[in-house]
C-alpha cells in the first residue's frame, strides 16, 4: 500500500463531492479523465458536469487539477524549503455554444467577476470553426486561481463545487434570456 499524495487525496475528495451532486440529480458527469504524463512526470484529473434543463443553451463546467513533478517532489522529498510547493493547480472551464445569440462581453464579465471575485483570473475566448457549414462558435471561460491549492483547503475544493453549479445556472440564464 502506498501513502496517497495531496494530488490523490484533492482529486478523491473533488470526486466524491460531485459524484454524490451526480448521484442526487442536481448535476450529469459528462466526461472524467485521469491523466499520468510520464514524460513531464506530471498529473491531471478532470471532471465535466452539466446540469439538467430544457433549455438549448447548456453550460459545461469543468475542474481540472494538475500536479507537476516539482509538487511531488516537493512532498516525497521534504525540506523546510519546498512545503509552499506542496499541492496542486486548479483551473475550471465553463463552455457553451453561441449561435444566434448576442452577447455582450462586459455584462457577461460582470456577472463573472461578481460570482467569482477580482482575485482571479478570468479569461473568456471564442472558438471559430470557419470551414464548417453552420459556422459554429464557443465560448470558453476559463477561472484560474494563479495559485498552489493545497490540503489545508480541501473544503474549499467541495465549495468551489457549489460556486459552479451558481456559474452555469447563471451563465445559462444569461444565453437563453
Amino acid at each position: 500500500m502506498f501513502d496517497p499524495t495531496a494530488f490523490d487525496n484533492m482529486k478523491v475528495i473533488v470526486e466524491g463531492a460531485l459524484y454524490d451532486r451526480d448521484l442526487s440529480g442536481e448535476i450529469i458527469i459528462t466526461d472524467r479523465n485521469d491523466i499520468i504524463n510520464m514524460a513531464k512526470m506530471s498529473r491531471q484529473f478532470n471532471i465535466s458536469f452539466s446540469i439538467p434543463q430544457g433549455k438549448p443553451k447548456a453550460v459545461l463546467g469543468k475542474m481540472e487539477l494538475e500536479s507537476k513533478l516539482v509538487h511531488l517532489s516537493a512532498e516525497l522529498l521534504p525540506s523546510s524549503h519546498t512545503e509552499q510547493l506542496v499541492g496542486c493547480l486548479v483551473k475550471l472551464y465553463f463552455t457553451f455554444d453561441i449561435k444566434e445569440v448576442e452577447i455582450d462581453y462586459y455584462e457577461l464579465n460582470t456577472i463573472l467577476f461578481g460570482i467569482w471575485g477580482t482575485s482571479r483570473k478570468i479569461t473568456l475566448s471564442i472558438q471559430h470553426e470557419p470551414l464548417q457549414p453552420t459556422k459554429r462558435e464557443k465560448g470558453i471561460i476559463t477561472v484560474d486561481f494563479e495559485r498552489l491549492i493545497t490540503e489545508d483547503q480541501m473544503d474549499d475544493l467541495v465549495g468551489m463545487t457549489d460556486v459552479m453549479i451558481t456559474t452555469q445556472q447563471k451563465l445559462s440564464e444569461y444565453l437563453n434570456k
